[in-house]
């Protein structure tokens, strides 16, 4: 049996590596069109910002190395421009000789990746503008900024990429202006949490534009749409990748909304013996039921696994996604996992949303607020999405989460989840147990919450409220929601008799365990109109 793989990055390494393992008869040739193979594009980065010093330590294996370890021949700088699968060939040119060959093949796998965005902007093409997807383009942007005195710089896109390599350029130095058409950066989030990760970039020195484009680049300066001028002695473009399909599209394999591959667990397309892994193709997300296209490293490498095995007789299959990610911003891990709030909702869900803002580790161990916001279904109390940002312990939390999503636990499961627990590394009640409980007291127990937005909303609107901040006095002198009553739990009880039951009561305090005593204790003593905000008084700040 031959087995040909079309790329060789992620995907299609591990789908070689994979079917070698399952078979020693095989012959497998993978057709890679650039110099480097079996990289590691997440760390890039890194390089540029000088974390990783040595870039070669990104792409360590070679395609001697493949030949001797796996006896997988890996064919660099051969690009495969067309699949014909009625005869089950492929054909090759060789960038270095120009020569074009056929090739047979009895399994196919398409790991063509993705490529990077270059928008139709007048001057992409200059000299100091680069995008960022592979280690040529690694190398070229680091290339440039150990010839050229670089002072200021233009990134243009405010995603994944954009973000980490603004804080690269920080890192060296260099003033940095993060150029996004949306308005917000942070764009996979929602609003609400991305302003924490401006808030961050803006602290550390990142000049941030929102709701504008990078109308045109010049050697020294890039225009904006609102007629604003930057500095740009560099720029990094990263608005976002495209599959690489066309090659499969022309073959008549069948793509899906985003112009990815579609597959089924199988990783088999629609055409007998053609397969496909990694970021060509789209991927199947478990909550929202549909095809979606998020492409990342670890996805790849599950994908390329599951289609290696396949193509040689095996069983494993690709389970699906979540949409789980994270990075780093500075002091700041940024995470999230399954949906959100509007993504909810059109999945048919009923999306109760909550804000859980909790240290840690205990304040004594110096811990840091994390900030979780969760999405669960209020009819099934299946958890449904979460993202996270914090200093610390982003990681492991994100990827409980992500656990209980996937198995398609509920908040209950939150509550009952055995987590490990010492001072040094966590708090007794884990943020996510604690999670649970709060969903446990909103869904099961009925409590009233509302969201910072509409608490504005009826202010502004002059409607009947009577607010209630539970801080301190001199956290309430410092800043407080418009109209508010500064009564402490201290003297609640005292004062509930000259609270009105007839009006809506809303409490909050910095983070909503306060705001929820408050509430509870006003329930206790017969009043029924009672709410907290959802946030507490951050929560407030941030949604609008």
């Amino acid at each position: 049996m031959r087995i040909i793989v079309i790329g060789a990055v992620a995907a299609g390494t591990s789908a070689a590596a994979k079917a070698r393992r399952n078979s020693e008869n095989a012959e497998i040739v993978i057709y890679e069109k650039g110099e480097y193979v079996s990289y590691s594009g997440c760390g890039m980065a890194y390089h540029i910002g000088g974390e990783i010093k040595d870039g070669a330590t990104l792409h360590p294996r070679d395609d001697k190395y493949f030949k001797e370890v796996y006896n997988v021949d890996i064919k660099i700088k051969h690009e495969v421009s067309k699949i014909n699968p009625s005869n089950q060939s492929v054909e090759v040119k060789n960038l270095s000789t120009g020569e074009t060959f056929i090739d047979n093949y009895d399994k196919l796998i398409i790991a063509t990746g993705a490529r990077a965005i270059k928008p139709p902007i007048e001057g992409v093409d200059l000299e100091h503008v680069f995008l960022l997807r592979n280690i040529n383009n690694m190398y070229a942007i680091t290339n440039y900024l150990n010839k050229n005195k670089v002072k200021n710089a233009v990134v243009v896109g405010g995603g994944f990429i954009g973000l980490e390599v603004s804080e690269a350029l920080r890192f060296k130095g260099i003033n940095v202006s993060l150029v996004e058409f949306k308005p917000q950066v942070a764009t996979s989030i929602d609003a609400d949490i991305a302003k924490i990760v401006e808030l961050e970039l803006t602290n550390n020195g990142v000049d941030v534009h929102k709701g504008v484009a990078a109308q045109s680049i010049t050697n020294k300066k890039v225009q904006l749409s609102n007629g604003k001028e930057l500095l740009a002695d560099i720029v990094i473009i990263a608005v976002g990748v495209r599959p690489n399909s066309e090659i499969a599209q022309e073959a008549g394999v069948k793509l899906g909304n985003y112009r990815g591959i579609l597959v089924n667990e199988k990783l088999e397309t629609n055409i007998p013996n053609i397969y496909a892994a990694g970021d060509v193709s789209e991927q199947y997300h478990n909550v929202i039921e549909d095809y979606v296209y998020i492409p990342l490293g670890s996805t790849a490498n599950r994908q390329g696994r599951a289609a290696g095995d396949q193509a040689t007789g095996g069983e494993i299959t690709f389970g699906g996604i979540i949409g789980t990610s994270i990075y780093r911003i500075f002091s700041l891990t940024v995470a999230q996992t399954g949906i959100n709030e509007e993504q909810a909702k059109n999945a048919g869900f009923e999306p109760v949303v909550l804000y859980n803002i909790k240290a840690d580790r205990p304040e004594y161990f110096g811990g840091k607020d994390m900030y979780v916001k969760a999405v669960a279904d209020q009819k099934s109390k299946r958890l449904l999405g979460a993202q996270i940002v914090g200093p610390n312990a982003v990681d492991r939390t994100v990827n409980t989460f992500a656990a209980v999503i996937h198995l398609k636990g509920t908040v209950d499961d939150l509550v009952d989840l055995d987590l490990a627990y010492a001072p040094p590394y966590a708090n007794p009640r884990d943020i996510v147990n604690y999670t649970g409980m709060m969903y446990d007291n909103v869904i099961r127990r009925e409590k009233k919450m509302m969201r910072g937005k509409e608490v504005k909303k009826k202010i502004v609107n002059g409607e009947p409220l009577i607010v209630i901040d539970t801080r301190s006095a001199s956290a309430f002198a410092a800043s407080h929601v418009p109209g508010a009553l500064n009564i402490p739990l201290s003297q609640l009880r005292e004062k509930a008799a000259s609270l009105p039951k007839h009006l809506p009561i809303v409490f909050y305090c910095n983070r909503g365990l306060d705001g929820y005593v408050g509430q509870t204790i006003l329930e206790n003593l017969g009043f029924q109109h009672v709410y907290n905000i959802r946030g507490g008084y951050f929560g407030y700040l941030l949604d609008e």
